[in-house]
């Protein structure tokens, strides 16, 4: 399967390396995509791999930290992601009574950013990164291409975009460091009203989770580890407080999406490999989602590589994944451990305890 394409706008990007490459991004979600737009903007010719038939169209909503959203800025992809983009203000951490323990730090957030944090629809994201793509011309997308060789790919670089399963990853860096369950299935979905009340409540080895996402609907997320069926996960639930029966009340369960939670374990020694291959998002770093930043840390990485790749041209490239490396290998790993633990947190055996300790939080 060879890397290369020789398709229209070679060399329109403007990157200040000194001339293109070719790259084979592997993956199409966000950091794939991404990557791949960062990387056509330097002048390279790109083909993305995915393996889906048609563009990935579930999921419910990501959370995008002003970290990410300069990143995108730099990608010129900003003023897309806030047109479809909701604010994040006025979140809690909730007992299952209601009672509140602590406000989440949202409004410090934007004084310190200068802009709030955002949340966004899953698909509307991707839409904007393909939308973005096609305008930029010269990238294929070719789906229904189930990597079977990774060696084999014969560009200059290769970005493992391939998420947790990554088969990049296992190519070149081994499968010693590979997906783990943690032991908690989650489920997600979107209640067609605003419920106005955002943040998350915290049980005993259960939670739940609300945040707005776009007008007239609410993006929800909870963990039942006990819970099998969608009228279980009701029933777990059916005493707390308003509106989270409501929520899954009106939320019909044929649109609602469940996964088993997986990290990666243990962090990788390195994100790139044998001076052209990359690994960006899940595929470097899969975490879990407690602390939302599962597509910032790809939005970054992606950015990282790219604006690395550009200024250093082909001939550089060696030094500029070297370079990648170091800016985001411990800061992304650094999320991971931090994601990791607050879930050990939230769902450990003293709910008391923990209760207490998130009333000390400022």
């Amino acid at each position: 399967m060879s890397g290369t394409l020789r398709g229209p706008g070679h060399g329109q990007g403007g990157g200040t390396g000194g001339g293109t490459g070719t790259a084979v991004v592997v993956g199409a979600g966000v950091g794939g995509l991404a990557t791949a737009i960062g990387l056509r903007r330097a002048g390279w010719e790109v083909t993305v791999l995915e393996r889906r038939t048609v563009p990935e169209r579930y999921g419910t909503a990501f959370g995008i930290h002003p970290t990410a959203q300069s990143a995108l800025d730099r990608l010129g992809l900003g003023d897309a992601l806030r047109a479809r983009a909701v604010p994040y203000r006025g979140a809690g951490i909730r007992r299952p009574d209601g009672k509140i323990l602590a406000a989440l730090p949202l409004e410090r957030i934007e004084r310190r950013a200068g802009r709030p944090e955002l949340l966004i629809s899953r698909p509307h994201l991707l839409d904007a990164l393909l939308d973005a793509l096609e305008r930029l011309g010269g990238v294929r997308i070719a789906h229904g291409r189930h990597l079977t060789d990774p060696g084999a790919l014969t560009a200059d670089l290769v970005v493992g975009a391939d998420g947790i399963n990554s088969a990049v990853r296992t190519a070149h860096f081994g499968s010693a460091c590979g997906p783990r369950p943690i032991g908690t299935v989650a489920w997600i979905g979107i209640a067609g009203f605003e419920t106005g009340l955002y943040g998350e409540t915290w049980g005993a080895g259960r939670f739940f989770g609300m945040t707005p996402v776009e007008a007239g609907r609410t993006n929800w997320y909870a963990t039942v580890p006990e819970a099998t069926t969608a009228q279980e996960v009701r029933e777990a639930f059916a005493g707390w407080h308003d509106p989270i029966p409501r929520v899954l009340a009106e939320t019909d369960p044929a649109t609602w999406i469940r996964y088993e939670m997986r990290h990666l374990h243990p962090a990788l020694p390195a994100f790139v490999a044998d001076g052209r291959i990359a690994l960006v998002g899940d595929a470097a770093h899969a975490m879990t989602p407690n602390l939302g930043q599962g597509a910032c840390t790809a939005l970054l990485d992606a950015e990282a590589l790219s604006r690395a790749v550009a200024a250093a041209g082909p001939a550089g490239l060696p030094g500029a994944l070297r370079a990648y490396d170091k800016e985001r290998r411990r800061s992304a790993q650094r999320v991971a451990f931090g994601s990791r633990s607050l879930h050990r947190f939230m769902t450990g055996s003293r709910p008391a305890l923990r209760d207490a300790l998130v009333r000390l939080l400022p």
